[in-house]
């Protein structure tokens, strides 16, 4: 059997791959030919209607993380090839991201940073006096388990209350969850102090929160987007900052990744970036890692795998 591993994973779970199988790896001029790959693993790669034409041996794509917009499902799914992905194995580590960004931007340490690296003449500037999380809002967009991990440390940690909205979710899982249901969006975003966006890129969701929903938000919010990019509208939610309503956001996600230096948002004091890192932590690689090598593993030997995405 050959797998193709389009980009590094974790070296424990790439060992045992190595056992079980010949592994072609993105150092090897040879991963890029896919024609007689048994499975490919990737995180970030596309995998195209014509490169699984050119792997007539493909049983498997293996997605080492959540989203798998950058797969041709619907290809793979008219050749038979399954496709698998990790949708539990990060959830910890961009939680806790989204929380280190909202902590951050309330109490505007990117600011502190920069004007201590400039030559601060002061301790405690007025014009860094930041706002406490406890007793705020959070409002979430999408009730993914990321976002009930992000409102458990957040509801726990701060004792924030909670509000959602995810047209997918029956209210009543609202309630059982002891969160407030918001019908739209823009309720939600004009309630809410600080707003985590935590939905699945998709048509629908393409340019979910551009200019007018912007409009709506609470004056003085805080937006962290660790989604996807395309979700939110980079040039409104530049205006956003500059003029208001936003009082500060964070994207760990961009339509184009990295983005480049003179991206516009990159220029505000008031805005944080992070290079697609939600799920880079040690723990979360080698969960990521193991689960996506044990239900490659499994289609290749014929067993059912754990996570198949739907």
């Amino acid at each position: 059997m050959q797998v193709v591993v389009t980009e590094p994973i974790h070296s424990v779970p790439l060992a045992r791959l190595r056992e079980a199988a010949d592994v072609l790896t993105w150092d090897d001029p040879r991963a890029a030919d896919w024609s007689c790959a048994d499975a490919v693993i990737v995180r970030a790669a596309t995998v195209t209607r014509s490169q699984i034409a050119a792997a007539p041996n493909l049983k498997v794509i293996g997605k080492h993380g959540i989203g798998v917009n950058a797969i041709d499902v619907e290809a793979a799914r008219e050749r038979g090839v399954q496709v698998v992905y990790t949708p539990t194995a990060n959830i910890n580590s961009v939680a806790e991201l989204i929380v280190g960004f909202m902590l951050a931007l309330a109490r505007k340490l990117p600011a502190n940073a920069q004007m201590l690296r400039a030559g601060a003449c002061r301790i405690a500037p007025p014009e860094l006096t930041g706002a406490e999380l406890g007793g705020k809002t959070l409002g979430l967009v999408g009730l993914g388990r990321i976002a009930q991990r992000t409102a458990d440390i957040c509801r726990h940690g701060f004792g924030m209350a909670v509000a959602g909205f995810d047209p997918f979710v029956p209210p009543e899982r609202f309630a059982a969850l002891g969160f407030v249901h918001h019908a739209t969006l823009d309720s939600l975003l004009a309630s809410a102090d600080v707003i985590s966006v935590s939905v699945p890129y998709t048509p629908e969701t393409r340019g979910l929160i551009g200019a007018a929903e912007l409009a709506r938000v609470r004056p003085g919010a805080i937006l962290v987007n660790t989604a996807r990019g395309g979700v939110v509208d980079e040039a409104a939610l530049a205006e956003a900052l500059r003029h208001g309503p936003l009082a500060a956001a964070a994207c760990d996600v961009f339509e184009t990744e990295p983005p480049g230096p003179d991206h516009p948002l990159l220029a505000l004091p008031n805005f944080m970036a992070s290079l697609h890192v939600g799920a880079s932590t040690d723990e979360a690689l080698l969960r990521v890692g193991t689960i996506v090598v044990d239900d490659v593993l499994a289609v290749l030997r014929g067993d059912k795998p754990e996570f198949p995405y739907a």
